[in-house]
């Protein structure tokens, strides 16, 4: 337990204060240059600060989940998928830097809010847990759905990424699927729609 509650402290900090390093090389086209205006840049920057929080809140998620699981098995499941989402956490801040933008000043409560219910979808049992992963990743599918219409059609790196990030959040879905998920209650999705709706509103401006 002990190595456990270690381990899940690293993770939280390295996740928040440390510079994420990505296995996959970030998925920009090299044929396609970027070109924006200052409004357009700001425009870009604010959505992937959105997009960048995401991956904190995918993170906390992943590692509460893993936590909290008896699962050797489903435990691996948890952190192999943490392992994707550390690579979109280093590209959206990657391409946060290169848009002169920054993060989310709330990441830390962010973080936070984001273990509390993963620890907490985790002691409802392994299969309501993967539930969660279920229409968690439907909702982030249909926000990076929504930011796909929103970038700057110029601005081809962030459209990339964003690109591939909806495709691997459409697999985690159908991986946590397969592996046994039950359907989240109406009340619990709509509770989650509405937690969305506040972080992306608020981590968009601050």
């Amino acid at each position: 337990m002990i190595d456990a509650l270690l381990a899940t402290t690293d993770a939280a900090l390295r996740t928040i204060f440390a510079t994420p390093r990505a296995t996959r090389a970030c998925p920009t086209l090299a044929n396609d240059p970027t070109v924006l205006d200052s409004n357009e840049k700001n425009q870009a920057g604010a959505l992937m600060r959105v997009n960048h929080v995401g991956e904190v809140c995918a993170q906390a998620l992943y590692t509460a989940q893993a936590l909290a699981t008896r699962n050797a098995t489903l435990r691996a499941h948890f952190r192999h998928a943490s392992e994707e989402e550390t690579d979109h956490l280093a590209w959206t801040r990657q391409r946060l830097d290169e848009l002169g933008s920054r993060p989310s000043l709330l990441n830390p409560l962010w973080y936070a809010g984001a273990f509390g219910l993963g620890l907490l979808a985790g002691r409802l049992g392994d299969k309501l847990s993967l539930g969660f992963v279920v229409e968690t990743e439907k909702q982030v599918e249909a926000h990076l759905q929504s930011h796909m219409q929103r970038l700057p059609a110029g601005d081809h790196a962030s459209r990339a990424i964003v690109a591939q990030m909806k495709d691997d959040e459409a697999r985690h879905a159908r991986d946590a699927q397969a592996a046994g998920a039950v359907a989240m209650p109406a009340p619990v999705r709509a509770l989650m729609r509405g937690a969305a709706k506040l972080m992306t509103t608020v981590a968009y401006r601050i």
